[in-house]
């Protein structure tokens, strides 16, 4: 594969994008599962799986890619194939008799070298379209993040504006948007492709954003910026994978465009994070930290970070307190309409899923507070 610049110019002029048309929409006939074959990558998340096991429930044949076996894979209904999306050979081996692509695998991290977000979520989205083309796959849904068009500021009923690479805050924003403009510059009639961005998943079993709110919440280490009062959209994880499914099933008025994806239910960022705690059975953060403060502690830590990164994500990084301080939430008309797709779980519906799963498999760090609780009021009593 020729060599390709990993981000565009800031000068770079992407070719006009399809759009459906209102007529379009009343006309879209939605594809169906039966008898075609679908590649998801990244199916050990927590979305991927979502993802495969509602593509398998509505006809697919589902073909499984990443680097080491899924758990997924056990269950009936599923064919797996290892390998990395940055290699083109093995990429090219799991597209074999592939009809359509979800292409969810990518580096999610508030820290790290640029080289490595660059290797699977720029490397490895080019990997998979230029395949595709040469596979004959004929469909495309590209998770992407609404990050890639964040520049710092709140965003107050915006839509999916335009990716931007340069503008975008930390390496994985950067790298998503230089992958999702990849995408869908990509789109053609031999190829329609389509982004989807959905914006902070959750529900149960996450690993990535509840369990280490729920666990440094317990142990007295996620302070709440600023008064908490940010207003953020998020996404329950049926939610999230009921909408990129749709998106494949109505590829042909979808592809061309990004779409932001939410609950739509706006609410203050310490209200998400206390619901959350709740749920896993911990108290919710109690201490402040102005939001300046925080950004400054941020950057000084991702210094040291570069230096000696530590084993897990690092406590604070500038994106992160600028995401739990500046408020985010999407006008969704274009997705609601374009993908005749509608939230089905609301957020206290959610929460109350996560509370049950937290009650039948409780946090390791529960127990582990509660212990350390009761020796202090041995230690005091003796």
């Amino acid at each position: 594969m020729s060599p390709t610049p990993t981000v565009p110019s800031k000068d770079h002029a992407p070719r006009r994008a399809h759009r459906a048309t209102a007529e379009e929409l009343e006309k879209v006939t939605e594809l169906k599962g039966e008898g075609r074959r679908v590649l998801v990558t990244g199916a050990s998340g927590m979305l991927g799986a979502a993802v495969a096991r509602l593509l398998r429930d509505r006809g697919w044949t589902v073909r499984l890619m990443q680097r080491s076996a899924a758990p997924l894979a056990a269950e009936e209904g599923f064919e797996q194939v290892l390998g990395s999306v940055s290699d083109p050979e093995a990429v090219g081996k799991a597209l074999d008799r592939v009809d359509d692509i979800v292409h969810l695998a990518a580096k999610v991290s508030f820290a790290g070298e640029w080289e490595e977000f660059v290797r699977t979520n720029v490397t490895g989205t080019r990997v998979i379209l230029e395949s595709a083309r040469l596979a004959g796959v004929r469909n495309v849904v590209f998770v992407s993040s609404p990050s890639v068009a964040h520049q710092g500021s709140s965003i107050q009923g915006d839509g999916a504006e335009p990716a931007d690479p340069h503008g975008a805050r930390g390496n994985y924003a950067r790298s998503k948007a230089a992958a999702e403009l990849l995408a869908l510059e990509a789109d053609s009639p031999g190829l329609k492709v389509t982004a989807i961005r959905p914006h902070i998943v959750w529900g149960p079993g996450d690993t990535q954003l509840v369990e280490r709110i729920v666990d440094r919440a317990a142990r007295g280490r996620l302070p709440i910026l600023d008064d908490g009062a940010a207003l953020i959209d998020t996404t329950y994880i049926d939610n999230a994978a009921e909408a990129i499914v749709r998106a494949l099933e109505r590829i042909d008025v979808s592809h061309g465009e990004a779409f932001v994806v939410t609950n739509g239910q706006p609410r203050p960022v310490g209200e998400i994070i206390a619901l959350m705690c709740k749920a896993g059975s911990v108290a919710p953060p109690t201490r402040k930290v102005p939001s300046g403060v925080a950004k400054l502690a941020g950057r000084a830590i991702e210094k040291v970070w570069a230096v000696k990164p530590g084993k897990d994500e690092p406590p604070m990084t500038e994106f992160l307190a600028e995401q739990l301080s500046t408020a985010h939430w999407f006008d969704q008309k274009r997705t609601h309409e374009v993908l005749g797709w509608k939230p089905a779980v609301t957020i206290e519906e959610g929460m109350d899923r996560l509370k049950s799963y937290y009650t039948r498999n409780p946090l390791p760090v529960v127990a582990e507070v509660r212990q350390k609780r009761l020796e202090k009021v041995r230690r005091k009593v003796s």
